[in-house]
């Protein structure tokens, strides 16, 4: 698919919404805490890159997806695996989590997340959303992905309401396979590869394992094209992240007093206002 004129969709669509959840989170605040997430690339030169986020608190029955079974079972996520498609599974989440909070966190300037870049957003999370999830699509690739498949692996309050946080590192052992296209690294299937639409993969009609590295010699791992391609040169070979030790992405959540500058695009939209900027710590977000 073309990723940046879908990406570019996708911002829209979830900025044009923006303000209706923020309001709603701003008028719980009180009873609130505000946190920030941020998400960092920690790929080696050359390595993979990651779609914007998506990142949710709730009561921690918010599955995303079980290794074994077919994605067919959790609306909205294949899009994401497959095209980097957030909108389903925010649709999704707001259905299943009313009480939820949600985002999608941006990069800086376009999609997707550059090798070493990292994006951040404050959130106002009641105690109730206890529970801490992600998901973003690996690029290149038909359907790799990384995402908690268990929701309550990452605790944010315990029981009592007491923050706890988060602060962990993805491994490329971690990575998985969506299980729904073939793995076949061709230009009219790869995202972030030459594929020039959505779904457009042969299906795979299998279900969600680790995924088993790409092609040895294959276009993903030998691609060393010079001409940019969203402002980034095509070279992905040190993409392999079933190498020994490979980082994917570090994410962190940690508790602030206040929204640091750059990161109150959702609090200004909630009072009407027209905020434009391409600040690296900025992201979309609503319940």
């Amino acid at each position: 698919m073309n990723m940046f004129a879908l990406f570019s969709r996708h911002r829209l669509a979830t900025a044009a919404v923006i303000s209706i959840g923020t309001m709603t989170a701003m008028a719980t605040a009180a009873s609130a805490a505000t946190l920030k997430v941020t998400i960092e690339n920690l790929a080696p030169t050359n390595g993979s890159l990651l779609t914007p986020a998506w990142v949710g608190f709730h009561d921690g029955t918010f599955d995303l997806y079980d290794l074994g079974e077919s994605l067919d079972a959790f609306p909205g996520f294949e899009e994401l695996v497959e095209d980097g498609n957030n909108e389903p599974l925010t649709a999704d989440f707001a259905t299943r989590q009313p009480n939820g909070v949600q985002g999608t966190l941006l990069s800086d300037g376009p999609p997707p997340l550059e090798v070493g870049e990292s994006t951040s957003f404050i959130f106002d999370v009641d105690a109730s959303n206890q529970y801490f999830s992600y998901a973003s699509m690996v690029l290149p690739s038909n359907d790799a992905f990384i995402a908690n498949g268990n929701p309550l692996a990452h605790e944010i309050f315990d029981d009592e309401g007491n923050f706890l946080g988060a602060d962990f590192i993805v491994l490329g052992s971690e990575v998985n396979d969506g299980g729904t296209e073939v793995n076949d690294e061709l230009a009219s299937s790869t995202a972030f590869l030459g594929q020039s639409a959505p779904n457009t993969g042969t299906d795979e009609n299998g279900v969600v394992t680790f995924h088993p590295g790409f092609i040895p010699g294959g276009r993903i791992l030998t691609t060393t094209d010079s001409s940019p391609f969203n402002g980034l040169p095509l070279n992905f070979t040190g993409a392999d992240f079933t190498a020994p030790g490979y980082q994917v992405a570090r994410i962190t959540v940690e508790q602030v007093d206040v929204p640091e500058p750059g990161t109150i695009l959702g609090l200004v939209a909630a009072v009407g206002l027209v905020f434009a900027s391409r600040k690296r710590r900025q992201a979309t977000s609503h319940n």
